[in-house]
């Protein structure tokens, strides 16, 4: 049975529509405010266009966008709310500031959450008064149409709050995984970024191209990674046969502690992806704009297919 609460959800641009939709959708109450006029006056209508996106019938979206109530300042967000999903830019200072003033004008009893991707939630949490209620949750871009959502517990998190939380999520549709151990990057963004400092510097050695990595990528193992994790990939071949090709491989590939010179050399250069027309590759404006397409679209048909 879904349990009711009222959210509040700090910040209304990409991360923090998405975050309201997706418990709007789920039944829940949510009150939502950013401290720019302009975002918190079309976030209501962002959130509609993005569940016409997403292909939600319209006799749905009314009554989710009807569950949704725009806050003016941070204090009348969050007067009465059971949760709190802080989702401003990545920046230590501010989600630090944010969070004193949610303890300010938030009920005691109220559980905290920092939407962030990287930052270390000890960090964002350690100055409050009150540290056992709060935690992280990362959600991924987008918010409302990627499943998985890391709950990042601190050494002060209270097992009640950690509980709550992987409930309010699994209500709302998610699929949440606890991270026990506060490290920065938590689980995905660390497996990630392993995997694209390697393909960084495949590019950087002269071993191939980047069009080859995205390649060699989407056409093998990226196919079965949303049904076939690699600790399950590695049961399934052996851990025999992966021992023995970490004996041959792991000691080539990449190990330098800080970011590559390469890619350092691209961002010095105003190379800094599709929003400059270059990055790795070099990008038209209808290019980017088919790859946007193209993931938005494989998403969609991707939840329809394992929800089968």
């Amino acid at each position: 049975m879904s349990v009711s609460r009222q959210i509040a959800v700090l910040g209304a641009g990409l991360m923090g529509h998405g975050i309201a939709l997706t418990f709007a959708r789920a039944g829940q109450d949510v009150t939502i405010t950013d401290p720019f006029a302009e975002a918190r006056a079309s976030v209501t209508e962002r959130i509609g266009a993005s569940m016409e996106a997403m292909g939600v019938p319209a006799a749905e979206i009314a009554p989710a966008l009807a569950r949704i109530r725009v806050a003016e300042t941070t204090a009348q967000a969050v007067a009465e709310a059971q949760v709190v999903f802080e989702a401003a830019p990545e920046k230590l200072p501010l989600k630090q500031q944010i969070f004193a003033d949610v303890e300010a004008h938030a009920p005691e009893s109220c559980i905290l959450a920092s939407n962030t991707s990287v930052i270390p939630i000890t960090d964002i949490m350690g100055r409050l008064r009150l540290k056992g209620r709060a935690l992280g949750t990362h959600w991924w871009n987008p918010p409302h149409m990627i499943p998985l959502v890391e709950v990042i517990r601190t050494q002060w998190t209270d097992q009640a709050a950690a509980d709550a939380m992987m409930a309010l999520l699994t209500q709302a549709g998610k699929t949440p995984v606890m991270v026990e151990k506060d490290v920065p990057g938590f689980i995905g963004n660390r497996l990630q970024h392993a995997l694209w400092r390697e393909a960084i510097s495949l590019v950087e050695r002269g071993i191939c191209d980047a069009e080859s990595v995205d390649t060699v990528i989407k056409s093998c193992f990226g196919r079965r990674l949303s049904v076939l994790g690699p600790l399950e990939n590695a049961d399934l071949v052996g851990t025999d046969l992966t021992l023995d090709i970490h004996r041959t491989v792991l000691a080539d590939l990449e190990d330098r502690k800080g970011p590559s010179p390469y890619l350092e050399r691209l961002v010095a250069g105003g190379k800094l992806g599709m929003k400059s027309g270059e990055g790795f590759r070099r990008w038209t404006e209808a290019e980017a704009d088919q790859v946007r397409a193209r993931v938005a679209s494989h998403l969609r048909k991707l939840e329809g297919i394992l929800e089968e």
